[in-house]
């Protein structure tokens, strides 16, 4: 295995593992160290399938079945697709289709989110769908004191509806989707427990302002805190090619996506898994209006 920072540091690029093989304890452990530490890894030239990707994901963490059940896989129920693909019938395969996908933290809206998530490149246009991922780690660090202090003890709110309504072909929020999404609470400020640095835990696509602050004020922070957070010096840039696998820490990035010719396929595979609180950030929330749903 061998290991080299792209993009600017802020992502970690590992070569070496074929991960459709056993992968040895000990490297499996060099390799959770270094996502400790780093909220982005890639490997490209890989080739794997819905059960091979399971198996490596759970070398890292339990797997979570995510509440849009509508986007997983058929044989695999761990396996979410991420897809603007439609099947014989013209339903959609998967989620998120093909327009331009905002900031955002995967399972924010979630009280006790699972934080890993993974994706793996199948079928990709030719232009366009390019990834983003800005390290809020970072970004806090950056911050004036008087900010800092601001936002100290503060709690961003989190609400799924908002985010579901930035979503393409999408059907208004069912009640059991709303049941399994109440609103939630977490804090703007969280810290690792393996450095102790602090990191902000931030969602533009999610939240809708601050639970200790006015709505305008609490929106004018919010606002000011994602520009911030989302410079480019704060962000890695990915562009994909087929066998491309990417794990990223929502604890402690932020990402996105360029939208691309929706004429054209892309399909990747996706699992979600819940990163040890021991080694990883992993924000805890409070709900707000009834007992928040992991299913």
């Amino acid at each position: 295995m061998k290991v080299r920072p792209i993009g600017n540091g802020i992502a970690m690029e590992v070569t070496g593992l074929t991960l459709w093989e056993p992968i040895p304890e000990r490297v499996c452990a060099s390799v959770a160290d270094l996502w400790s530490k780093s909220g982005v890894i890639v490997f490209r030239r890989q080739a794997l399938s819905e059960a091979e990707i399971v198996v490596f994901s759970r070398q890292f963490g339990e797997l979570d079945i995510i509440v849009r059940t509508d986007w997983q896989s058929e044989s695999q129920p761990e396996v979410t697709q991420i897809s603007n693909m439609k099947d014989a019938a013209g339903r959609s395969i998967g989620g998120l289709g093909a327009g331009e996908l905002d900031w955002h933290s995967d399972q924010s809206y979630m009280r006790d989110p699972a934080t890993g998530s993974l994706l793996y490149m199948v079928e990709m246009p030719r232009e366009g769908g390019r990834t983003y991922w800005a390290n809020l780690s970072l970004a806090y660090a950056s911050l004036p004191d008087d900010t800092k202090a601001r936002i100290e003890g503060k709690h961003g709110v989190f609400d799924y509806l908002k985010r579901q309504s930035t979503y393409d072909d999408e059907a208004p929020m069912s009640a059991e989707l709303r049941r399994k999404t109440p609103v939630v609470a977490h804090p703007l400020v969280n810290r690792h427990p393996v450095t102790g640095a602090p990191s902000l835990y931030l969602d533009p696509t999610t939240t809708v302002g601050i639970a200790e602050l006015p709505g305008e004020e609490g929106a004018r922070l919010l606002a000011e805190l994602n520009a911030h957070a989302t410079q480019p010096q704060y962000v890695y840039a990915h562009d994909w090619q087929i066998g491309d696998v990417v794990m990223w820490d929502n604890g402690l990035v932020l990402h996105r996506r360029d939208p691309f010719n929706p004429a054209t396929n892309r399909l990747l595979k996706r699992t979600t898994f819940r990163l040890p609180p021991s080694r990883h950030i992993v924000p805890t929330g409070y709900s707000l209006d009834g007992p928040a749903s992991a299913a």
